[in-house]
């Protein structure tokens, strides 16, 4: 007897009207069949909860199509860190700029204002900007992480530093562990202080339930804004940076 062998796999791409492309993902945590739009890619990504529903995921967008596209031509185009380029920061502007003979980027206070200075040209200086943010993110995150442990009572996590496309942060309550996008220190510091809030609370309720929305209220009051504001300029974050 032959096993049945699904017809599309986790991370196939398929190509749609225009030249535009489909990418097929696998999240076993989802709950349906979903479509998401990636900015910095410039594809559409369908979202199953399995291999096998896959196909249902790509007959799902063929009938989004006009949606798919319309979403596409309107996504930001992604565009990596370049001197000249104004970012936010925990709630700062940050200037960043090009200065020959160093490599690492550091943080300078300037009569202007906070001026982020790194040194390559092109990739290189973009890599070494971006570098900078996940060590940030990492100080930052950790520390608001604990921050939270400790008002719930919770054991210590492992947490992780991460570049996902899809989601801000995750949580495993199984085995302990937290993944935070780094991008998230590029939005103001309320929000990135409601992601750790928004992970932690995950160790108490894993769901989205009204249960779950408790817990977050108790350790920062109103979260609707942080939202919110993810919602409205999310997209903006993870162009920035390639």
């Amino acid at each position: 007897m032959k096993l049945f062998q699904p017809k599309y796999k986790d991370g196939d791409r398929l190509s749609l009207k225009d030249g535009q492309t489909l990418r097929l993902s696998v999240n076993k945590r989802a709950r349906r069949i979903s479509i998401r739009i990636d900015a910095r890619e410039r594809e559409a990504v369908v979202v199953a909860p399995s291999a096998a529903t896959l196909s249902q995921g790509v007959a799902f967008a063929l009938q989004k199509a006009d949606w798919v596209a319309q979403k596409l031509d309107s996504a930001i185009e992604a565009q990596p860190f370049m001197a000249g380029m104004s970012v936010g920061y925990l709630g700062q502007t940050l200037q960043l700029e090009a200065v020959s003979g160093v490599s690492a980027a550091h943080l300078y206070d300037t009569d202007t204002g906070p001026v982020l200075r790194a040194g390559g040209e092109g990739e290189a200086f973009s890599r070494r900007i971006e570098n900078w943010f996940r060590r940030q993110a990492r100080v930052f995150l950790l520390e608001r992480t604990e921050h939270y442990l400790q008002k719930l009572g919770q054991g210590q996590v492992r947490v992780s530093i991460v570049d996902t496309r899809s989601r801000w942060g995750s949580c495993s309550p199984h085995n302990r562990s937290i993944r935070y996008s780094w991008r998230v220190v590029m939005a103001p510091r309320a929000v990135a202080d409601y992601l750790a809030a928004h992970e932690v609370a995950h160790l108490v309720r894993a769901d989205h339930s009204p249960e779950y929305w408790a817990v977050v209220t108790g350790l920062i009051g109103d979260h609707k804004p942080m939202r919110q504001w993810l919602k409205a300029h999310g997209a903006q974050l993870h162009a920035i940076g390639g």
